[in-house]
């Protein structure tokens, strides 16, 4: 048994429990050797454990991004394979969602163009997730965010489908793609429906299937493809629609769904095929999410739910109501704007950034821009929750469609390229539109 206090590995030192993952439990833990803290991930120990966590980390270290945790090294305890990864302070998006009820839809977008960065990696690496929810998604006080847990992740090529044996679908039911509910193959556009699902949970305060006891019937829910139109979304609902398409085919990319989050821009025209259900809006409650914990770990169990799911049994269709009336908005004169530029992360070669912008008065802020020069070498990768644009050094963000008014903050960040210097905080002008 593995206590508070144990040494793993002659050089791990177990602080305190964090969390459980797909395969085991997680520990943070103090680096006696580097004199740094780490997240330890203890396998629960069977006959596959060894291959693993060693594909677990093998997977993960293809990914370098700087909103993917990183692994450090893979060792072993007690007989049990342990992998050690970077470890970051943090509440996961289920917890958020928990204490916070649902979050405005620009800061949604601003999570959800940081995991789609991380999963876009991912994908150009070949690898396929398969368990995207708000369990996996990290949040730090600084706003960063990083998708973790590649526990039942699969490399295309390699074996990837619905099941990790005999059968058993793997994932979380609430967040499953249709044609992975149905017993298809999971692959890149089931990521993205994945990442759809966790984003409109964010936002309307309940997945787009709803909550259920029964992990079977929720599942079964996931392959009618008929998804609750959202509610609380503003302008981002479109896009989770497009997220949310019962035909994978119809779906973005995972690159696709990062560059609409950064831009703010509206996705195609195009209606889903499905029917939509406007179901009664509903925040997360501690034992909702404690349900769907507990539908994952049935699945994990070995319930074998793909052959008994068909399209033509789905549950009782839910009566439509329409969505709420659209509402006007009041403006008020223009005020001048501040803007603060944190440096929230830093690597070799790169740094990543978030600007907070707020009104300098008591007024309301209808429009912004905050512009800087770039420091000669570096260059700006990846913006999300706003619109950049250069002129040589000269760096300009206007907002996305979603941010442009602003009654207290509002936020963008970017992931910079310096070319082995260091970063530089610049000075800031923001200025109101």
């Amino acid at each position: 048994m593995t206590d508070k206090g144990d040494l793993v590995a002659g050089r791990y030192r177990l602080v305190g429990r964090i969390g459980r993952g797909a395969m085991g439990v997680v520990w943070r833990a103090h680096d006696e050797r580097l004199d740094r803290t780490v997240a330890v991930k203890l396998l629960s120990f069977d006959a596959t454990a060894d291959d693993n966590v060693f594909r677990e980390a093998r997977l993960a270290a293809r990914i370098q991004h700087p909103n993917a945790i990183q692994v450090h090294d893979v060792v072993d305890h007690d007989g049990r394979p342990c992998l050690v990864m970077e470890y970051l302070p943090s509440s996961s998006l289920s917890a958020v969602l928990t204490d916070r009820g649902a979050l405005p839809a620009d800061e949604v977008a601003a999570i959800g163009a940081q995991i789609a960065g991380a999963l876009t990696a991912a994908h150009d690496a070949g690898i396929v997730h398969r368990d995207i929810k708000p369990d996996n998604v990290l949040i730090a006080p600084d706003g960063t965010v990083k998708i973790t847990d590649f526990g039942i992740s699969r490399l295309i090529g390699d074996g990837a489908g619905t099941a990790t044996g005999n059968g058993v679908i793997a994932g979380t039911p609430a967040y499953l793609a249709p044609e992975v509910a149905t017993g298809g193959k999971a692959g890149f556009p089931s990521d993205v429906y994945s990442l759809g699902s966790t984003l409109y949970t964010a936002t309307e305060g309940a997945p787009p299937y709803g909550f259920d006891e029964n992990p079977i019937v929720l599942v079964r829910r996931v392959a009618t493809g008929e998804i609750a139109a959202p509610r609380q979304s503003g302008v981002l609902g479109p896009l989770l629609l497009w997220l949310l398409r019962a035909d994978p085919s119809e779906r973005p990319s995972m690159r696709e769904a990062q560059e609409y989050l950064v831009s703010g821009k509206l996705p195609p025209e195009a209606q889903p095929r499905t029917a939509t259900m406007a179901l009664p809006p509903r925040k997360p409650r501690r034992r909702s999410l404690l349900l769907t914990a507990a539908a994952a770990a049935l699945v994990a169990l070995g319930i074998v739910v793909g052959l008994a799911i068909n399209r033509d049994g789905g549950p009782a269709a839910l009566p439509l109501q329409s969505l709420p009336a659209a509402t006007t908005t009041s403006h008020t004169p223009l005020s001048s704007c501040q803007a603060d530029y944190q440096i929230t992360n830093s690597w070799q070669d790169g740094y990543e950034v978030l600007v907070t912008i707020r009104s300098g008065t008591a007024a309301r802020l209808n429009g912004w821009t905050v512009t800087w020069m770039l420091p000669g070498g570096q260059s700006i990768n990846n913006l999300w929750n706003g619109t950049l644009s250069l002129d040589g050094a000269n760096v300009r963000v206007a907002p996305a469609q979603w941010n442009t008014a602003v009654d207290s903050t509002t936020s963008f960040g970017f992931i910079a390229a310096t070319r082995g210097a260091g970063p530089v905080k610049p000075d800031v002008v923001c200025t109101a539109q």
